[in-house]
């Protein structure tokens, strides 16, 4: 098995540079523990702040060294769920979606490392300013909800600004990595590792509804979009710049472009919407997964899939060394 040593694994005391994305609904705590025994950091996803889930989460966790992410806009309105989680002793605290500083001094006095979630230049200089220990570089690929910029840019960019103006701060990438290739790739572009949302999606342990396993294996990298349909059915009002990226389906097809028509219809179709998602239908909800679907083959246990990544990685960056003259 090959160790791929960075700056994240030795802050974190990491054997692969992997870290799962907090993912609501589907990060649930078996998966974050099965990623932080294989070697990487699990994140429980927090989502939209339920707190008899979280706790639940944590106790599937059964102990394993874990961290937590939140909706950082969400989680203003119930601030204490942050307290409570705290208690769980988390290894980090992952904030996306909002501004972080209401939120970082009771994260740190915790001793959790601060993440920050970022989706553009200026929520990386945030990032700066309240000192987070890691940044995540999220491109557009990803599942799920994000913003306008793509990983291959983004990620350079941000480890620029990163060096220049905080040398210290980790860099993690995310956005349509789905194997060691992206991960190989992500630590030449400058990050210290990655996030990993989508291929640890399609995992045994995640939370997902076999139907929804079984589209993502029947969808290409052209099968997503990003859209606020999803949301618009849920009746959550995100804020505006961030999108959903889930995959084209008959929900999509009937509401992507018509959405002041859903809104009109959205009482009749917000039930029929999370009645789909409860049964796990394919079609007629919101399927949850970004562009890395096109180089995910099946749904595994998530330790082969971090190890896996981890070797395919390594493997990678040697025959690189080796093609110009390097060591590997």
């Amino acid at each position: 098995m090959a160790t791929l040593t960075t700056r994240l694994t030795r802050m974190l005391d990491l054997r692969h540079p992997v870290v799962s994305a907090p993912m609501a609904f589907a990060g649930g705590g078996a998966l974050a523990a099965a990623v932080s025994r294989a070697g990487g950091l699990g994140l429980i996803g927090g989502g939209y702040g339920d707190p008899a889930w979280l706790e639940a989460q944590f106790e599937a966790a059964a102990g394993a060294r874990v961290g937590v992410g939140f909706i950082t806009w969400s989680l203003r309105k119930s601030p204490s769920l942050l307290t409570d989680v705290l208690r769980h002793r988390p290894a980090a605290v992952m904030l996306s979606f909002g501004d972080p500083r209401p939120f970082v001094d009771e994260i740190r006095a915790a001793g959790a490392r601060v993440i920050c979630q970022c989706q553009d230049l200026g929520h990386v200089m945030d990032a700066v300013e309240v000192q987070a220990d890691i940044v995540v570089a999220q491109g557009a690929e990803a599942g799920g909800h994000g913003a306008a910029r793509g990983t291959l840019s983004f990620v350079p960019e941000a480890a620029d600004y990163l060096a220049t103006h905080a040398p210290g701060t980790l860099l993690l990438a995310a956005g349509g990595i789905g194997d060691g290739r992206g991960l190989a790739a992500s630590l030449a572009l400058g990050a210290d590792g990655v996030l990993l949302g989508t291929r640890l999606w399609a995992s045994t342990e995640a939370l997902v509804q076999p139907g929804h396993h079984q589209a993502i294996l029947e969808t290409d990298g052209d099968g997503t979009l990003r859209t606020t349909v999803a949301d618009i059915a849920r009746q959550i009002a995100w804020p505006r710049g961030f999108t959903a990226r889930i995959r084209r389906n008959a929900f999509t097809d009937r509401w992507h472009g018509h959405e002041a028509d859903l809104e009109r219809a959205v009482a009749v179709e917000g039930p029929r919407y999370r009645q789909a998602f409860a049964a796990g239908d394919a079609e007629y909800t919101g399927v949850w997964f970004g562009e890395a679907a096109g180089v995910i083959h099946a749904i595994e246990p998530a330790a082969v899939i971090v190890e896996r990544m981890a070797d395919e990685a390594a493997q990678c960056l040697a025959r690189q060394a080796a093609a110009i003259g390097g060591q590997p």
